[in-house]
């Protein structure tokens, strides 16, 4: 039986690029979204060349350009004197070398702008998802409305707690990492002059890192602390949460942070949970995707480019076997599956080098980072080069 028609829970960043791609394939597609409106939630996102060249095939490009900010470099600082430990070059070099720069943009503006290039009527908002079922040729979304669509293929979209993904594998067994995110945005006009440089620059010292960039292009910063607090066990990103404590938690900091800090009118918090990847994405006509999939830790910015790659290429098999589904499903966990785990536990990894609480495990990576970079200037200090060059639309 053709797919034709295919139902997305979730308007996330996986879930729409997949939506709009799934359109371009000539697929008749519906996107459920559980909240009642697409509203900004003060958030920023880092889109690498691997994600950037999923949005200009699907001719999105010149819009996300317009909206985000392109960094001069990516910079790791010490915490206590802000003084840069590694630099990599982005701007400009990374045009060259993988035919596409790197952006930062609000997470708002991108999901507008995916919506907008979704046919009239595709988008459905106010629909909660309660559970998902294979049938005979389809699948079956059930929402807590208590209405429910039938559709030839299913796309579970939905998030870190993905209602889709427990129906077909039943619950995840989430370790706390014993860390907290916080995050908020800031007016860059709020802050002093030639306070911050044009960098993805991250601050790395014991038990904690911050991360700043510039977004909207260059009228506001987010920023992201990451602090280890037992206290704190809600994954949840719309939870308030202390400005000041969280000052004093950085105090002895490079000013540069709290001062950041300090012109936020608010922030959110939410607690990091660590997930082992999963063994499989797809059962029958249905299929899971982004953090649903493989929701991972914020060390490498990684988290959304990895969504946006799975929606692109689930499309993509779709659309070579048409008269396929499962098989195109299968083909597309098999595509998709060892790249993200290998991010997701890289991502891991990183929390565990970029926050060692040890001094001299810190001071001997420092000397590690400024040997690799002798060697090989160019180089990323993280050594993500395999990420950023791979090309899901080839």
């Amino acid at each position: 039986m053709t797919a034709k028609t295919v139902a997305v829970v979730g308007a996330g960043m996986g879930g729409l690029t997949a939506a709009l791609a799934l359109t371009k394939k000539g697929f008749d597609v519906r996107v459920y979204e559980q909240a009642s409106e697409l509203r900004e939630v003060g958030a920023g996102l880092q889109l690498g060349p691997n994600a950037m060249r999923v949005y200009a095939a699907l001719g999105l490009d010149a819009v996300i350009s317009r909206f985000s900010f392109v960094p001069d470099a990516h910079a790791v600082r010490s915490w206590k004197t802000g003084a840069v430990i590694s630099s990599t070059r982005m701007k400009g070099i990374y045009e060259k070398r993988y035919g596409i720069g790197y952006h930062a943009m609000l997470r708002a503006d991108l999901q507008n702008a995916l919506a907008a290039a979704l046919p009239s009527g595709a988008l459905h908002l106010g629909k909660k998802c309660a559970g998902v079922e294979n049938r005979a040729g389809s699948a079956t979304v059930r929402f807590d409305d208590g209405s429910s669509v039938d559709a030839d293929v299913v796309v579970g979209a939905d998030g870190i707690h993905s209602v889709i993904r427990e129906s077909l594998f039943g619950p995840d067994k989430p370790r706390f990492t014993g860390m907290v995110a916080y995050r908020g945005t800031v007016p860059i006009a709020s802050l002093p002059e030639g306070l911050l440089a044009p960098d993805i620059t991250v601050y790395i010292g014991p038990h904690a890192s911050v991360v700043y960039y510039c977004i909207r292009p260059g009228e506001l910063v987010s920023w992201v602390a990451l602090v280890e607090e037992d206290s704190w066990r809600r994954e949840s990103w719309s939870e308030a949460g202390d400005v000041d404590a969280l000052m004093r938690r950085y105090e002895g900091w490079c000013p540069v942070v709290n001062e950041i800090f300090s012109r936020a009118e608010h922030c959110f918090k939410w607690a990091l949970f660590g997930r082992d990847p999963l063994p499989c994405w797809t059962s029958g006509r249905v299929a899971i995707l982004g953090d649903a999939a493989h929701p991972m830790l914020p060390y490498l910015a990684q988290g959304a480019c990895m969504a946006i790659e799975d929606g692109y290429v689930l499309a993509d098999e779709l659309g070579k076997l048409p008269d396929e589904p499962e098989n195109g499903l299968r083909q597309y966990e098999a595509a998709r599956l060892p790249r993200a785990s290998r991010v997701q536990l890289m991502s891991r990894e990183r929390a565990r080098i970029n926050q060692l609480p040890s001094l001299p495990a810190r001071i001997a990576r420092n000397i590690r980072f400024i040997v690799d970079k002798l060697i090989d200037p160019e180089r990323h200090t993280y050594k993500i080069e395999w990420i950023y060059g791979y090309d899901v639309t080839r």
